[in-house]
Parts: C-alpha cells; sequence; structure tokens
C-alpha cells in the first residue's frame, strides 16, 4: 500500500488507472522528480513554493478547476512555511482575475488518518484547489440538487472505500 496516495478516492477510471501503477511504484506523483511522469497538463505558474497547473481530472459542473502544488512534499498545514499561503493567494487571484472567475472556492486538504479513513484527497502531498462551478449545469441537473460538492473526509465506514 503507497502510503502517499489513497486509491479509493480515485472518481474517474483514467485517474484510477494511473493511481494503481503509481501505488505499485510506492511513491509521490506529486512530488517534482515524479510529477512529469503523470501530470500531462502544463505548468501554468511556478512560484517559490507552488506550482500552478491545471487539474489533470477536473470535476463535473466546473468551468474552472486549477490546481497548486507544493512543490516540497508536506502533508500537514503546520508544515507550510507561512509565506508560502500569500503566495498561493496571489497566484489564485492572478489566474481567477485572467480568467474572468465571477466567484468560485478555493480548497485545502491536509493530513492523513489511516485508521479512521481519509480527508478526501487522492494524493497525501498537500495541494489546493481553485474552483468555479458552472452554475447553468447545475441548474439544469435534477441530480446535483443544484449543488456543487467537494469531499473533506470519508471515514472507514464509507461504503466507497
Amino acid at each position: 500500500m503507497n502510503k502517499f496516495i489513497n486509491l479509493s478516492n480515485s472518481r474517474l477510471e483514467e485517474q484510477k488507472k494511473v493511481m494503481e501503477e503509481i501505488n505499485l511504484q510506492g511513491h509521490c506523483p506529486f512530488c517534482a522528480e515524479n510529477l512529469p511522469k503523470y501530470h500531462k497538463r502544463p505548468v501554468i505558474k511556478e512560484g517559490k513554493y507552488w506550482i500552478l497547473t491545471e487539474n489533470q481530472w477536473p470535476y463535473d459542473k466546473i468551468n474552472h478547476q486549477l490546481l497548486a502544488i507544493y512543490k516540497t512534499h508536506i502533508e500537514h498545514l503546520s508544515e507550510m512555511e507561512p509565506e508560502a499561503g500569500a503566495e498561493l493567494i496571489e497566484m489564485f487571484k492572478e489566474e481567477a482575475l485572467k480568467r474572468k472567475m465571477p466567484g468560485g472556492g478555493i480548497a485545502i486538504r491536509f493530513g492523513t488518518n489511516p485508521s479512521k479513513g481519509n480527508y478526501g484527497s487522492t494524493v497525501s502531498h498537500i495541494h489546493a484547489h481553485l474552483f468555479e462551478p458552472d452554475l447553468d449545469s447545475l441548474e439544469s441537473d435534477a441530480k446535483s440538487d443544484g449543488k456543487w460538492k467537494f469531499t473533506f473526509g470519508k471515514s472507514k465506514k464509507s461504503s466507497d472505500l
């Protein structure tokens, strides 16, 4: 079992296949030496602390989803350099303006607790998401209840673990 990934959080078949390969390799797919092996989206910007790219496997019903990957391997928010927060917000701000995003959200999941479950992330290496949900598609989708949802935790009791 690869401690750097949570296979149960894979959402798409292609993503699951790549994650199974990563699982066999036993390394972190977001660490600098491994990122080019698996992540096929171009880097938009690189800062001192973060690499900004598009999510390779975006969620359904979004207009934009950007992924910021911390440049060194950390798993908990407490390990992050204080200046990294300012850099992250600046990168997201610039991209939101460039893409004319009228609104959206930012998410950072962190930490692991294998004995109880996980916090919803496929990769344990700290990364952040910038989303703009597609409100029109949410309006027309009866299954969505008009809401866009992002998972922040799954207990071991969850049926999809």
